[in-house]
C-alpha cells in the first residue's frame, strides 16, 4: 500500500534555499516481517524527519523509544502531519521527543530508501536536518513513545553506537547507520 505523499517537493523546495542542499541519499534493503509492519502501520506517512540536535559543547541529544532493545540510542524525529508547517513539525518533534526548544540550521540528508518485504516495496524517505538548542535539560514529553533521552556525542553515535546499530543484524537499524553516516559526512566529521 501506498501512502499520500504530503511532504512533497513544493514543500521541500523553500527549505532547500532557507537551510541549504542537503546530501542525496539512495538506500535499499530487505526488511522482516516486524519492519514492515511498523513501516506501514500508518499508511498515509512515508516519511520521517530526523533531527541533529547539538547543544553546548558540540552533544548531541539521542533518544531511546520503550521497544528498543538494550544498547540502542538514536537521534529523535518523526512525522510532519498533514497540513503542517514543516519546520513547525519539525520543532514538535524536537519537543515532544527530547523537551528541547530547537532552532533548524542546516538541511543535511535526504533519503530515498525502498523496504523491501517480498513481495513488497514501502518506498520512504528521511529528511535529515541540523538543529541547535540551548536548552540543557532533556524532557521528553511523550512519555508513551520515548523511554529516555539522554546526551552523547557525535563520536558515540560514528563509533560504538554505530556498531551497535549494526550488530541487531536488522534493516531499519543499517538505514539508520547509513543516515547517521552521511549526516556526520555532511557536518564534515
Amino acid at each position: 500500500m501506498i501512502g499520500i505523499v504530503h511532504v512533497t517537493e513544493e514543500l521541500l523546495a523553500p527549505l532547500r534555499v532557507r537551510y541549504g542542499d542537503p546530501v542525496e541519499l539512495e538506500w535499499s534493503g530487505a526488511i522482516t516481517k516486524r519492519e514492515h509492519s511498523l513501516a506501514t502501520y500508518n499508511p498515509a506517512r512515508m516519511h520521517d524527519v530526523t533531527l541533529f540536535i547539538l547543544g553546548r559543547d558540540r552533544r548531541i541529544a539521542l533518544i531511546r523509544k520503550p521497544h528498543f532493545a538494550r544498547g540502542i540510542w538514536r537521534p529523535p524525529g518523526g512525522g510532519i502531519k498533514p497540513g503542517e508547517d514543516f519546520v513547525a513539525g519539525a520543532e514538535r518533534e524536537a519537543l515532544e521527543e527530547t523537551g528541547l526548544r530547537v532552532l533548524l540550521d542546516r538541511y543535511l540528508v535526504d533519503a530515498h530508501a525502498n523496504f523491501v518485504y517480498e513481495p513488497f516495496g514501502v518506498p520512504w524517505r528521511t529528511h535529515v536536518f541540523l538543529a541547535r538548542t540551548a536548552d540543557d535539560q532533556l524532557d521528553p514529553q511523550d512519555a508513551e513513545e520515548i523511554a529516555a533521552a539522554r546526551w552523547g556525542t557525535l563520536a558515540e553515535l560514528a563509533g560504538p553506537l554505530r556498531a551497535r546499530l549494526l550488530a541487531t543484524g536488522h534493516a531499519f537499524w543499517r538505514y539508520r547507520v547509513a543516515l547517521h553516516d552521511a549526516a556526520l559526512r555532511a557536518l564534515n566529521i
